[in-house]
C-alpha cells in the first residue's frame, strides 16, 4: 500500500496525548498486551502469584510495544536488499543523487538521532567547552525511566559532555548541555527547532535535547540534510567516531565506549556517525562514510532487532560494492 493511501486512511486518527511532527502519520491502535503465559497443567493448587515491581512490569510493557513504523504498516513494504529497517535513504553527499530510498519521506520518532542536533547547536552557539557543568536532579529521565552512569552531582567540562552524549549517548549529559543553554532548556529546544527550520528540515519537531521522548520526530531525507551539516564541523566528526573515552567523574576514571560498532571495523571509513533507540522508533543510524569511491550518507529508521540496523547498513555496503558505478534511486515507497 502507498504511503500516500496510508495517510488517507489515518488521517483522521490520532494517538491519544501525542504531539506528531510535521507530516507524521498518527497510529490507528494502542500496543496489544503480551500474551498471557499458558497455565501449568502440574500445579496441585493455586498459588499466590509472585508480587511484580512495577518497574519490571512497565519494561515487559514497553518491550511488547510496536514500533510507529509497525503501526503504520511500513514494515509491509519491500525493498531490493531485504532491509530490515522500515526507512533508509543512501545518498552522495558531493551531489545530493539518491543511490537507494526506501520511505525516506516518513516521520517516525527519531530516538538518540536527537542529540545530533543538540550538539549542532551547542558548537555553533560558540559556548565554552571549557566550562564545567553538573549533572543535576533535572538531568533524569522522568520520560523513560532509565539510568545513567553519571550520577547526580557529577562535574564535566561542556566538551566532555558533548563528547559523551554523541559517542555514548549519554542522556544526562545531553540534558545538561541543553539545560545550561543560555536561556534553559525551553530556549535550547527552540534553537533546535529553529536550526531545523532553517535547513530545511520541514518534517522534523523537538521536544529536549535527548531523544527519549517519541515526540522528537523527523524524516530520512531531513536527517541526511542533517547530517550533511554536521559533518562540517571537525569537533562533530571527531567525538562521533570515537571508540571510547575515559573522564575522571570525582576522583574515579570512568571508560565510555561507542554505541556503534562500526567505528572499529576496518571495513568502514566512518567520518561521523549517531545511533538511537527507544522503542517507538526502534533501531535507528544516520552515518557518514566513503564506500566505493564515493562520500555518502546513510539513514536508517525504525529497524527490528538489536544488530539489524548494523546489518542493514552491511547490506547496502556489499550492495554498493558489487557496482560502484551504478547510481539508481530504487525509488521503494517514497
Amino acid at each position: 500500500m502507498r504511503l500516500k493511501t496510508l495517510a488517507t486512511l489515518l488521517s483522521g486518527f490520532a494517538l491519544s496525548g501525542l504531539l506528531l511532527g510535521a507530516g507524521a502519520l498518527a497510529p490507528v491502535q494502542s500496543a496489544e498486551a503480551a500474551a498471557q503465559q499458558p497455565s501449568s497443567k502440574k500445579s496441585v493448587r493455586k498459588a499466590k502469584p509472585a508480587p511484580r515491581s512495577p518497574r519490571k512490569a512497565a519494561l515487559v510493557e514497553a518491550a511488547a510495544k510496536p514500533t510507529f513504523g509497525q503501526l503504520y504498516g511500513l514494515h509491509a513494504v519491500d525493498d531490493p536488499l531485504d532491509l530490515k529497517s522500515s526507512v533508509a535513504l543512501v545518498l552522495d553527499q558531493d551531489t545530493n543523487e539518491v543511490l537507494f530510498s526506501k520511505n525516506s519521506q516518513a516521520v517516525l520518532p527519531i530516538a538518540s538521532i536527537t542529540k545530533l542536533m543538540t550538539a549542532l547547536v551547542v558548537v555553533e552557539a560558540g559556548l565554552s567547552l571549557d566550562e564545567q557543568l553538573t549533572i543535576s536532579d533535572e538531568d533524569k529521565d522522568t520520560e523513560k525511566g532509565t539510568g545513567s552512569r553519571l550520577a547526580i552531582g557529577t562535574t564535566l567540562s561542556r566538551g566532555e559532555l558533548l563528547h559523551l552524549a554523541l559517542m555514548a549517548s549519554e542522556n544526562r549529559a545531553a540534558s545538561a548541555l541543553g539545560r545550561n543553554y543560555p536561556g534553559g532548556p525551553t530556549a535550547f529546544v527552540a534553537a533546535m527547532n529553529q536550526k531545523a527550520q532553517s535547513l530545511g528540515m520541514t518534517d522534523t519537531h523537538y521536544v529536549e535535547p535527548t531523544g527519549l521522548s517519541s515526540r522528537n520526530q523527523s524524516s530520512a531525507k531531513d536527517l541526511a540534510a542533517l547530517v550533511k551539516v554536521a559533518h562540517e564541523f571537525p569537533l562533530l566528526r571527531e567525538f562521533s567516531t570515537s571508540k571510547d573515552h575515559q573522564v575522571m567523574v570525582g576522583k574515579r576514571q570512568m571508560a565510555f565506549h561507542s554505541t556503534n560498532g562500526l567505528v572499529r571495523s576496518s571495513s568502514w571509513d566512518i567520518g561521523l556517525q549517531k545511533t538511537g533507540f527507544i522503542n517507538e522508533a526502534g533501531r535507528c543510524l544516520v552515518m557518514q562514510a566513503k564506500l566505493a569511491g564515493r562520500k555518502l550518507i546513510m539513514v536508517f529508521l525504525d529497524s527490528t532487532g538489536k544488530y539489524s540496523r548494523i546489518g542493514d547498513a552491511e547490506r547496502v555496503r556489499k550492495w554498493l560494492s558489487t557496482q560502484p558505478s551504478t547510481a539508481a534511486d530504487s525509488g521503494v515507497g517514497g
